[in-house]
């Protein structure tokens, strides 16, 4: 079992972050955790995260520091939780205007164009969490070889439905905005939809994989 250390968020939180590294038999736990104890009246909500669990109290200042003994407990008791596992596909344009920083990405890896789009696409991925975004998911799964470092410079305007790389890890932004991943393609699939019932696409659990329609690499 992991080790955790569990501390206070502000005024109105607990945090319970696990030692890496990062996995998905540990991400398994931290969401059967997060579902054991959103019921518990002293919880106003639980928030999974990536190798970490965010509790929301309803009465911080009875319960914090009670809070902090408490999780560390259940989580040294907490099982594994395996959500329904959808299985969800993701057409991705690769390379050219839809992925600008493919070429940074293959000169950092050492592989051409190509072969870094029928590696990343190759690969199984997992939605460990959803963040930063309304519905953006951080995915597990991504190969090591792929691994390159953010962009030393951010850019101001990312477009919705970009496929990036950020260090260790791919994802996909739902809204356009900031952001410093390096981007090698780009998908038409709405990832968030707020009016609709169910506004995100993707949950935690769910397989993802990502198929080529058209590379703009040479």
């Amino acid at each position: 079992m992991q080790r955790a250390r569990c501390y206070l968020l502000g005024e109105r939180a607990v945090v319970l972050e696990l030692e890496p590294p990062i996995s998905l038999e540990s991400q398994r736990r931290i969401w059967g955790l997060a579902q054991r104890i959103a019921p518990h009246p002293d919880v106003r909500e639980a928030i999974p995260g990536m190798n970490n669990l965010t509790v929301l109290l309803t009465q911080p200042q009875h319960t914090a520091l009670d809070a902090i003994e408490r999780l560390q407990r259940w989580w040294e008791e907490s099982e594994s939780a395996l959500p329904e596992a959808r299985q969800i596909t993701i057409p991705v344009i690769y390379g050219g205007a839809a992925g600008p920083d493919l070429a940074r990405v293959a000169e950092h890896t050492g592989m051409t164009p190509r072969q870094v789009v029928e590696c990343h696409a190759g690969a199984n991925y997992v939605v460990y969490f959803l963040g930063f975004q309304p519905g953006f998911p951080y995915l597990g799964g991504l190969p090591k070889a792929l691994a390159t470092p953010r962009r030393a410079e951010p850019r101001l305007q990312v477009p919705a439905g970009s496929v990036g790389i950020g260090g260790g890890q791919t994802g996909i932004y739902p809204l356009a905005s900031p952001g410093g991943w390096q981007l090698i393609g780009h998908t038409a699939v709405a990832l968030f939809t707020p009016q609709a019932a169910s506004p995100t696409l993707l949950r935690p659990g769910d397989n993802l994989r990502f198929v080529p329609q058209k590379e703009g690499i040479c």
